[in-house]
């Protein structure tokens, strides 16, 4: 009996260190991301967030907190947060705007990282009220796979608005929220980072294209559909993240 205890306890203390370690690596990752999106000109003073669904446990998630840039994020001021929007562990202020991520963990069980930015194109594009189109191949990657949520230009504060971004992006990537910014989301931080980075690209190129006018029509559906698969490999967003991760490091 004695030996079964002592087995039971070191099995404890073994999985409590795999979780600890997998929670420092998921941090981390928060970490890295912020500073890559700031590099990428993702930033808007201290607004803008992004959020991490911890391995172990799909009803909390790790989020960046409230007076801080994206590129000020430390181990020490992550914020855990259940699925309502409630603090779990942490001391640092939550962002108001928490109910973005929580209310899409709860609606999509494939989402792991859910990114808020106000990048310039994005909004621009947001204002005109035209979707997205395929002028390049960063627009292929959002093909009838971008919502618009146009209930309101202010901050998304309570769990029904929250839970209006969630209908919005529904089995989509990401959301234009109407003259206010973007929601992009990803089944890993990787993908949800060069998500976002594409999506600006994307509303980049177009904006240019019809500003310069007489415009050529789009690709077919099944060349863009074909294209569309071929970039959303998850072996791509890897590589593409590490890439820029590297880059970050590099001009410390």
């Amino acid at each position: 009996m004695a030996k079964g205890k002592s087995a039971h306890r070191i099995s404890i203390r073994k999985r409590g260190a795999r979780d600890h370690a997998s929670h420092r690596a998921s941090k981390q990752q928060l970490i890295v991301a912020g500073k890559v999106l700031v590099a990428e000109g993702q930033d808007d003073f201290t607004r803008g967030h992004i959020s991490l669904r911890l391995p172990d446990d799909p009803n909390l998630f790790f989020m960046k907190a409230h007076s801080i840039g994206l590129d000020e994020i430390t181990m020490q001021n992550i914020l855990t947060i259940d699925l309502e929007g409630n603090v779990v562990t942490g001391t640092a202020r939550r962002h108001s705007e928490v109910y973005i991520h929580s209310e899409i963990f709860k609606a999509r069980a494939d989402v792991n990282c859910v990114i808020h930015t106000h990048p310039t194109y994005g909004i621009a594009l947001s204002a005109t009220g035209r979707a997205l189109k395929c002028y390049s191949q960063s627009g292929a990657l959002f093909y009838d796979a971008l919502g618009v949520y146009d209930d309101t230009i202010n901050l998304i504060r309570t769990h029904a608005m929250g839970a209006g971004v969630a209908r919005a992006l529904g089995s989509g990537r990401a959301v234009l929220l109407k003259n206010h910014g973007v929601v992009v989301t990803g089944a890993t931080i990787a993908e949800a980072v060069i998500c976002t980075l594409m999506l600006e690209n994307g509303a980049k190129v177009q904006l240019l294209a019809e500003a310069a006018g007489d415009l050529a029509p789009e690709f077919s559906r099944a060349d863009i559909e074909k294209l569309k698969a071929d970039i959303s490999q998850p072996e791509q967003f890897t590589i593409n993240f590490d890439y820029l991760a590297r880059r970050v490091k590099q001009h410390r």
